[in-house]
């Protein structure tokens, strides 16, 4: 009998993990194809703004901004790590990072899988505090 309860409890974890998957699929954000114009400001850690305009074909932000070098990081199980953005780097033993957010929003995916449309402005602040 506790058996029994062992294998449904299992076969419902993975039912739930595949509709989980399912889900994301349908309703990830999309990328766009074609040529898209998007903004990109960098706050720097004294607050000194940097505003950069692209114009690419390109369909994810990492790209984009890997292309033209502005950020570098470490590959990671969740995507692109980033470390230096416009040459300045976040130092850990501060307890800094780069944040990205889109429209002033906080942006929930890493720099290489947040898909770009036309028109998007992105920001990259450098924030203190875990």
């Amino acid at each position: 009998m506790k058996k029994k309860g062992i294998i449904a409890a299992a076969a419902l974890l993975v039912l739930v993990c595949l509709g989980a998957g399912l889900l994301y699929m349908k309703f990830r954000p999309k990328t766009s194809q074609g040529e898209k114009e998007i903004q990109v400001t960098v706050i720097h850690g004294d607050g000194q703004e940097k505003v950069l305009d692209y114009r690419t074909d390109l369909e994810y932000l990492g790209q984009v901004l890997v292309e033209d070098e502005l950020i570098q990081g470490q590959e990671g199980q969740y995507g692109l790590f980033i470390e230096t953005v416009d040459q300045e780097t976040a130092d850990s033993s501060r307890q800094q990072w780069w944040c990205i957010t889109k429209g002033g929003e906080q942006v929930n995916t890493s720099v290489d899988s947040t898909p770009i449309q036309d028109g998007d402005h992105f920001e990259l602040t450098l924030k203190e505090g875990y």
